[in-house]
């Protein structure tokens, strides 16, 4: 079931905010996600958060903020490949007219599902923090 996020859950969502991104941006040193959780945790309210929930358990999350920008899309390691990112993604492109995000160029698995759900790449970049080059992706209804 996708929801709005209580708040009470903000830990359950960070914890898989910290795990998928270790394991997706093996290519970024884990401290520099470890040296932003804090940071992310006090922002995030500040994002339209849907959660993916079964059986009381948070399986993923989305983040929207200013209406069309994705600020991430993390569906638990354990959880991936199970429809879980497509269900989340669907939502928003039933309540937005635009989407648009930041992907790192490494992360060539999240590059290929937004482009299997309509993503184009509009702009290359490097990001200013890590140094890599990410694409700006963008999908219009």
């Amino acid at each position: 079931m996708i929801k709005k996020m209580e708040i009470s859950k903000i830990d359950d969502v960070m914890k898989i905010w910290l795990e998928v991104n270790i394991k997706a941006h093996d290519f970024i040193s884990e401290s520099y996600w470890i040296e932003n959780y804090d940071f992310v945790k006090e922002v995030l309210p500040q994002s339209e958060i849907l959660v993916y929930e079964d059986d009381d358990k948070i399986k993923g999350f989305i983040g929207i903020v200013d209406k069309s920008y994705i600020a991430g899309l993390f569906v638990s390691n354990k959880y991936q490949s199970s429809g879980i990112g497509s269900k989340l993604i669907e939502k928003c492109k039933e309540q937005y007219l635009l989407l648009k995000l930041d992907v790192y160029a490494k992360n060539l698995k999240a590059v290929e599902f937004y482009k299997k759900h309509g993503f184009k790449i509009e702009i290359e970049k490097e990001n200013d923090d890590t140094k890599e080059i990410e694409y700006t992706m963008v999908w219009r209804l």
